[in-house]
């Protein structure tokens, strides 16, 4: 059932006519995940170009006299010197270092901010913490919903559709604002695959359907057609996924953030004293990729993509390590992979770990990095 407590982007009857089949539940919107053929998803992302409704993917607005500063403070990142039409990868974390969202900063002015969020509710924190400090900051949620255009052919698409003076001095995590048709919206060089491609931010909901049909009828050349973030994709090309790779208690030196937190910055962030902590003490779990062995893919896709982190032991002596916490049949490398979260002395590659799923037992065997490039944070900077 469709009910008011969970919303639908301003792409949900294009997604429906497109043939979605899946929808998860993202920052509590319905965000399409499968459009009935796994396999042509794929290629169509590895191959042509992809259309994804990534509405779900929410902005926190902060503008003000302190958006800056507050802004800054928020994350663990160095945000200094960030120019207007620039973007930089920001996690987020608690008081006790603790990663609670790893979400791409956008400076749109010099006192205006976005945070485009991954899986939660930052945007009450952030309220609250703008308050208990007096901030002369605004914040809140805007009519702005991503729609991302993935793949070889993305390049193409998005000249076609902006114009390469648009378009071509775009560098990476850079964005512009710019229009298609009367249709406003920002135009950023990111997505969270490792394909290429540019998230268009419409800043208008009531015109997502307008919207979708023109990118469609631009895309067609290109073969393009509907999809969503791979799980596939992703996991061959290092993607990190906050809330699925990682649990609650996971700090961003375990995630592999370490090159995206500033321990030593002068300036005063959420969660600093404890990260600063951490990184003395060192970390006792870390993120590592795994391959299944001595198994066929037949067997395997009956249990994958996992849909529960499951618990894995040492081979022959049955101790608990820690946990698998993805895994999907790769179509590229033809076996089945998937990313761990689980204590440092069980991260040497070649390190032979057991999982149960479902009542099925596989060996996994931890893998050197990386699958085809190093493990990286969602569309990184």
């Amino acid at each position: 059932m469709f009910g008011p407590r969970v919303r639908k982007s301003p792409y949900y009857e294009s997604t429906v006519a497109a043939g979605v089949s899946a929808f998860t539940i993202y920052n509590h919107m319905y965000m399409p995940i499968s459009y009935g053929d796994p396999a042509e998803e794929y290629r169509r992302l590895t191959e042509r170009v992809a259309l994804w409704d990534v509405a779900a993917q929410r902005q926190i607005e902060i503008v003000g006299s302190d958006a800056a500063a507050f802004t800054q403070y928020l994350s663990a990142r160095d945000l200094g010197g960030m120019k207007p039409g620039r973007a930089r990868y920001a996690p987020i974390c608690d008081h006790d270092g603790n990663l609670i969202n790893d979400p791409v900063a956008l400076c749109l002015d010099d006192d205006r901010f976005w945070l485009s969020i991954a899986d939660s509710d930052l945007g009450y924190m952030a309220r609250a913490v703008a308050a208990e400090r007096g901030a002369d900051v605004r914040v809140f949620e805007p009519d702005v919903s991503p729609l991302a255009i993935q793949g070889p052919c993305a390049e193409e698409l998005a000249v076609d559709l902006f114009g390469a003076n648009v378009v071509g001095p775009l560098g990476f995590f850079h964005h512009v604002g710019t229009e298609l048709d009367g249709i406003e919206l920002v135009l950023c060089r990111s997505g969270w695959s490792k394909q290429g491609g540019f998230e268009m931010f419409l800043t208008d909901g009531s015109r997502g359907v307008e919207f979708w049909d023109r990118v469609m009828a631009a895309g067609a050349r290109f073969g393009i057609g509907p999809g969503a973030p791979n799980p596939a994709e992703r996991i061959e090309s290092g993607l990190l996924s906050y809330g699925s790779d990682n649990d609650s208690r996971t700090n961003p030196f375990e995630a592999g953030l370490k090159a995206w937190v500033n321990t030593d910055a002068e300036y005063d962030f959420i969660g600093k004293a404890a990260l600063r902590r951490q990184f003395e003490r060192g970390i006792e779990r870390s993120l590592v990729n795994v391959s299944f062995v001595g198994v066929d893919n037949s067997r395997l896709a009956a249990f994958l993509p996992l849909e529960h982190p499951c618990e894995l032991t040492l081979s022959g002596t049955g101790d608990v390590v820690g946990e698998l916490r993805n895994a999907v049949c790769s179509p590229r490398l033809g076996r089945g992979i998937g990313i761990a979260l689980v204590a440092v002395a069980a991260t040497v590659p070649g390190t032979c770990l057991t999982v149960d799923i479902d009542g099925a037992g596989f060996s996994v065997v931890v893998a050197p990095e990386p699958f085809g490039t190093p493990r990286q944070p969602i569309t990184p900077s």
